[in-house]
C-alpha cells in the first residue's frame, strides 16, 4: 500500500514529468476519497440519486481549482469546504425551485421543508467543527473539549480522568484549542 499523503501526491502532481504521471497521481488521489464525497453529498442534500453527480461537480471543481490549494490546511478539509459549497447551492437552487410553488405547499409542508433544511445546516455545521478539530487540534485538546462541552464535564474531573499533570489542567488546553479553532474558522470562512 502506498502511504504518501494526499499532499505528497498533489506536490508530486505539481511536479509531474509528464500528462500521463499527472493523471495517474490524480486519479489515485481523487480515488481515495470518491466515497466519502459521494457519501457526504448524500448526507447534505438527502438525496442518494443525486450524490454521485455532486461529488463529480465537487472533483470537476477541485481539478479546475487544485492550483490554488495551499498547504495550510489539509487537503481533505479543502476538499470537504468544496464539497459542502456544492450541496449547499444545490440545496439553495432546491429550496428556489419550492419557493417557487410555495402557494401549492401547505404550511405543515412548508414548516417541515425549513426544519429540514435547518437540521441540514446544524449538521453541516457539526462535520465542519469536527473537519476543523481534527485539522488543527492535538489528540489532547480533542479530548477535553469533546469531554467539556459535548459531555458537559467540569474541567477538574477531566484533569484527573485524562491525567493532566500541567499546572492549569485541562482548562490549559481549552484555551490553546479555542485559540487554535478560532483561527482555524476565520481561514475556513475566507476560501468558502
Amino acid at each position: 500500500m502506498d502511504a504518501r499523503s494526499d499532499e505528497e501526491l498533489i506536490a508530486q502532481y505539481r511536479q509531474a514529468p509528464n500528462a500521463e504521471r499527472s493523471r495517474q497521481l490524480l486519479d489515485e488521489l481523487f480515488q481515495r476519497h470518491t466515497a466519502r464525497v459521494v457519501a457526504w453529498c448524500h448526507r447534505l442534500t438527502g438525496d442518494r440519486s443525486l450524490a454521485p453527480d455532486l461529488a463529480q461537480d465537487v472533483f470537476i471543481k477541485a481539478y479546475s481549482s487544485l492550483d490554488s490549494f495551499r498547504r495550510d490546511s489539509k487537503f481533505t478539509t479543502w476538499l470537504y469546504v468544496i464539497a459542502r459549497n456544492r450541496c449547499l447551492d444545490q440545496q439553495r437552487s432546491r429550496a428556489a425551485r419550492y419557493h417557487d410553488t410555495a402557494d401549492d405547499l401547505t404550511i405543515d409542508e412548508s414548516s417541515e421543508l425549513n426544519e429540514g433544511l435547518a437540521a441540514l445546516d446544524a449538521r453541516d455545521a457539526r462535520h465542519v467543527v469536527r473537519m476543523l478539530m481534527d485539522d488543527v487540534l492535538t489528540e489532547t485538546e480533542q479530548r477535553v473539549m469533546t469531554l467539556h462541552y459535548g459531555h458537559d464535564m467540569r474541567l477538574d474531573a477531566i484533569t484527573a480522568a485524562l491525567g493532566l499533570t500541567n499546572p492549569s489542567g485541562a482548562k490549559a488546553y481549552i484555551v490553546s484549542a479555542k485559540r487554535k479553532l478560532n483561527s482555524a474558522v476565520k481561514r475556513w470562512k475566507t476560501k468558502s
